[in-house]
């Protein structure tokens, strides 16, 4: 993220990405050794970091890819929450494959064998009944949670 950063920084982007939680249950804290030759963490907590590196960098363009593929869905929430904060006042490029981690956004490219099928907000696709449509009935009505999520806004 952002090498010459305080101590204090450091805490404060743990906070925004939800990682800080378990960063102080690790034996050291956050002088703990990850990766090789130190602790082994979850994707989750990966992904966390991940988050807390992008908030310390603040780098005015975020690319996202799969954010949340590898995680539970507890975690899943933990990192949207994350990422409501660091997307503010930048300009982010998510990629998924997980509809629900799109739903905020501005705009939404649908893509179809390499080419731009369709593009607009959630509502705005959902109201098409296109590909965009038929993709959120088949993921959501696998987390049984269709008709709630993919109900346009009022």
């Amino acid at each position: 993220g952002c090498p010459n950063a305080s101590r204090e920084e450091i805490i404060a982007a743990a906070k925004a990405a939800h990682a800080d939680e378990f960063i102080v249950k690790l034996e050291f804290g956050y002088d703990t050794i990850i990766g090789e030759r130190g602790i082994k963490l979850s994707g989750g907590q990966k992904q966390r970091l991940s988050i807390a590196r992008a908030v310390l960098k603040n780098a005015p363009i975020l690319v996202l890819d799969e954010a949340t593929a590898s995680v539970d869905v507890q975690t899943e929430k933990l990192i949207y929450e994350a990422m409501d904060k660091i997307v503010e006042n930048r300009t982010t490029l998510m990629i998924a494959h997980r509809l629900s981690s799109v739903k905020k956004a501005d705009k939404i490219v649908v893509l179809n064998e390499g080419k731009i099928e369709e593009m607009g907000t959630h509502d705005e696709l959902i109201a098409k009944q296109g590909l965009y449509y038929r993709l959120c009935q088949i993921q959501f009505q696998e987390q049984d949670t269709f008709m709630g999520e993919l109900s346009v806004s009022s």
